[in-house]
């Protein structure tokens, strides 16, 4: 019976129901589109294109392990823990005898996979594509077989493939230049290749098995082993044995669609990355739905009171009034639900598509989509919906019928004391997020907490939010009425009306406070990082590259007399399991061309036998000058080192610093990302003396600053189109609530109008009611991003200095502000169309 009355009041209240479906239906795309991510993430294909010929493909272990056991009341727990590395692992070339010796091997093919960058009079040659070197003897693996020309046979000889040649109009005796991991050098076409099967990522350059070697600079060393059965072997059964021959050497064996993570690191990174950003995202899309969601239903409930007081009146039971609430969410819900899915599904794709063409996310790590995001999203919705039904009707389903029919009449002027406990639970649960946040001093950890700490003060705001209203109405109600009648009537709707005008303040404090959170979060970090290098760069000229990076040969050119040659090189390691962000400096004449702010120890001991830390690294690690420091290298290679000094700045520079020898043997691209000059030649007569190695510039110090900025904003470009969907959300709430708001108000506006209040001065009610409201969630909202934000530099910068850009802060207020008129004006008038007499004496 209730279901049928619940299907008969969808129906006939389809405009009632308009503004729960929106929120319930945007919510479901928003989580939909979020769990394709993480699907992806988790369950991505990552497609080989290098080793499709090789069934079984043979590799180094790319992660750090870690076990512990502990023994606790007579039992022993094991557990097991891994980390990727950041570069290529390499492996023993002598392991190619053992599994050649195994019983059904056909062929062992050694790979070398090294950094090789055509340089064409166009550019790199590669639009984009990351280059790749090999030696001609690997060609099986894919295969690539000669269309035109000969294998290389002299160190001087490429072979290019198709697609290159094609692209940079390359032919068999033409002259390439390739930038490799030493010096750029210029080859001869020899030949052109082919591929059998599609390679769209990369662009492959085949050299002579020693040239190669050469190249690759891992003597004894390959990137991987292409295993090629005999005719009739088992596949899966030579792996198992060539897994059982490898046991304990760190080897692992792939088939099938485990050999594409092998190939491309970067994609197996990024399905890291992927889960991360998804499960954030989407963590925090949950949350905001909820609270946007219960806000919804609570106001339609609200609009409803005297029809269900009706109801409690004529001796329905509380049981019955949640069951038909609770059931009409449902009908709500399913088909918001269905709707909201399949719009996610479209706005997932799309945001993965973005993803790529920003670089965040490989092409090689292909979009996956099933069932699960959508049919999760729906449940979600329904237990959303559900839930946030029983919630709006606590009150009208436990009162008695009598004070049910009273109340319906006027509004409480009392919240319950349940919501305000509960409020003031969570804003002192926010104050304390807050105070966690300010002793964070990682960016994977307090990012998180920055965006939990908004929602749950913003929440706080929701359930306080009719005794901020009436507080402000006091505030407000002297400048109010000096605007005339229009403002007398906004000041009396303010406080008689006070859970209906907080029902409005919540979302546009929540949009004002996450909107001010993402746009200045990443600003506050990059700005710090940007300060302390601007700080601690000592010399005149910095050289850049347009390339994959600057080569030795450079710094060696620009080594005369008394000039100083820095040469930086960047990755990250792992200390234990934790990550740090890593950079190798050469020692010789280093004081002059940096500074990182020593506080104890000396550059001048820096070598590749020891390593110099930031404070935060110091503190972490608990390190001093002469503490001896157990680390992992990019590749896998672990090393002991002795602390030779501590620094300050380590946001700007990273938070090791090791000798860049060192480090550029142990990293995949050993090029320079940049060179820091202190001499006393000018611009032009370095770039003169730079002039045969191409992709070179020479800047100042500024410039290289202002790259850094333009970097800087490329990753804000990600974050905040990874939070754009939650801001997106949070504005359709902001007008859909609005709107709701103005529309239930028909009657008020007819008695208005019959009192004697001209339609002008309705509208200018409602213009000041809004600008109110507007004005108290302005104030909310940048007071919770600004006590987040602050608490986020004080953690991660030492300093409570929040970048706040004074016009992008202006424009955020003016949009929201832009939303509350209009989604107040345009209901209004609609409103005011029908005549007020009709209105008065039309049924309820």
């Amino acid at each position: 019976m209730m279901l049928r009355y619940a299907l008969k009041t969808v129906r006939a209240r389809k405009a009632g129901f308009l503004g729960a479906f929106l929120a319930l239906m945007c919510a479901a795309a928003l989580i939909t589109a979020c769990g394709t991510l993480l699907e992806t993430g988790l369950r991505g294909t990552i497609r080989t294109e290098r080793y499709a010929a090789a069934p079984i493909v043979v590799s180094a272990d790319q992660n750090v392990h870690r076990t512990t056991v502990t023994h606790k009341k007579g039992r022993t727990k094991v557990k097991h823990k891994a980390k990727p590395i950041a570069e290529r692992a390499w492996l023993p070339a002598d392991l190619g005898k053992t599994i050649a010796a195994l019983p059904g091997t056909a062929r062992v093919v050694p790979e070398l996979t090294f950094l090789a960058q055509p340089l064409t009079s166009t550019g790199t040659g590669a639009e984009g594509r990351p280059g790749y070197g090999h030696a001609w003897d690997s060609a099986a693996l894919t295969p690539y077989r000669l269309t035109t020309g000969a294998a290389p046979t002299k160190p001087t000889d490429v072979v290019v493939d198709r697609d290159l040649a094609e692209r940079a109009h390359l032919a068999p005796g033409d002259r390439l230049t390739a930038q490799s991991t030493q010096a750029p050098r210029t080859y001869r076409v020899c030949g052109i290749a082919a591929p059998a099967t599609a390679v769209h990522h990369q662009t492959s350059l085949f050299f002579s098995a020693e040239e190669a070697r050469r190249l690759a600079a891992r003597p004894g060393q390959v990137t991987a082993f292409g295993v090629l059965p005999k005719t009739g072997t088992d596949p899966e059964r030579l792996r198992q044995a060539v897994a059982t021959a490898l046991h304990g050497t760190g080897a692992r064996v792939s088939t099938g669609g485990a050999r594409g993570p092998v190939e491309f690191l970067d994609a197996a990174a990024a399905r890291t990355r992927l889960v991360s950003m998804g499960g954030a995202v989407g963590g925090t899309s949950l949350l905001v739905a909820v609270l946007v969601v219960v806000g919804t239903f609570a106001l339609s409930v609200q609009q409803r009171h005297r029809e269900l007081a009706l109801l409690r009146a004529v001796a329905a039971t509380s049981g019955q009034i949640r069951g038909l609430l609770g059931r009409e969410a449902l009908i709500v819900g399913a088909a918001a639900g269905t709707v909201g899915a399949g719009l996610g599904l479209v706005l997932g794709g799309r945001l993965y598509d973005r993803f790529v063409a920003l670089g965040a996310v490989p092409a090689t790590l292909q979009h996956t989509v099933s069932v699960l995001p959508p049919v999760a999203a729906v449940a979600a919705t329904l237990f959303g919906a559900w839930a946030a039904a029983r919630i709006a009707s606590r009150r009208v389903a436990r009162i008695r019928p009598a004070e049910a029919l009273a109340e319906a009449r006027t509004e409480r002027t009392r919240p319950a004391w349940g919501r305000l406990l509960a409020g003031l639970l969570l804003l002192a649960g926010g104050a304390v997020l807050v105070a966690v946040l300010s002793a964070l001093r990682t960016e994977p950890a307090s990012t998180p907490v920055t965006f939990l700490a908004v929602v749950v003060l913003s929440t706080s705001v929701a359930l306080l939010g009719p005794l901020l209203v009436a507080a402000a109405a006091l505030v407000l109600s002297g400048p109010l009425r000096l605007t005339g009648h229009g403002g007398r009537l906004a000041t009396a709707n303010l406080r008689g009306n006070a859970a209906r005008m907080a029902s409005v303040v919540t979302p546009l404090t929540l949009l004002i406070g996450m909107t001010c959170t993402v746009l200045f979060v990443q600003p506050t970090l990059g700005d710090a990082a940007r300060a302390q290098a601007r700080e601690g760069v000592r010399a005149d000229w910095v050289v850049a590259s347009r390339g994959p990076g600057v080569p030795a040969e450079a710094a060696r050119q620009l080594r005369t007399g008394h000039d100083a040659v820095t040469e930086v090189v960047r990755t990250t390691v792992r200390v234990g399991l934790d990550k740090y962000a890593a950079q190798g400096v050469t020692p010789d004449g280093l004081t002059r061309t940096w500074d990182p702010d020593v506080t104890a120890g000396s550059l001048s001991r820096l070598t590749e036998d020891t390593i110099a830390v930031s404070e935060l690294a110091a503190d972490q690690l608990h390190l001093t000058p002469g503490s001896i420091l157990r680390l992992t290298l990019g590749d896998g290679t672990p090393a002991t080192l002795a602390v030779a000094a501590v620094y300050t700045r380590g946001l700007g520079f990273g938070d090791l610093t090791f000798a860049h020898d060192l480090l550029a043997r142990h990293v995949d691209n050993p090029l320079s990302s940049s060179l820091l000059v202190s001499t006393d030649r000018s611009q032009t007569q370095l770039a003169t003396t730079l002039r045969r190695l191409p992709g070179l510039t020479v800047i100042s110090p500024a410039g290289a600053d202002s790259l850094q900025a333009e970097r800087q904003q490329a990753n804000a470009e990600v974050n905040l189109l990874a939070m754009g969907l939650v801001l997106a959300f949070t504005a359709i709430a902001v007008v859909n609530t609005l709107a709701m708001s103005v529309s239930e108000r028909v009657r008020e506006f007819a008695l208005l109008r019959l009192a004697g209040a001209t339609r002008r001065q309705v509208l200018r009610m409602l213009r000041t009611e809004a600008l109110a409201v507007l004005l108290l969630a302005t104030t909310l909202g940048s007071a919770i991003a600004l006590a987040v934000l602050t608490a986020f530099s004080l953690g991660m910068t030492g300093r409570a200095a929040p970048a706040v850009t004074p016009l992008v802060y202006a424009v955020v207020v003016a949009v929201a502000g832009l939303l509350a008129l209009v989604a107040t004006s345009l209901p209004g008038r609609v409103a005011l169309r029908v005549r007020a007499v009709t209105v008065a004496t039309a049924k309820e």
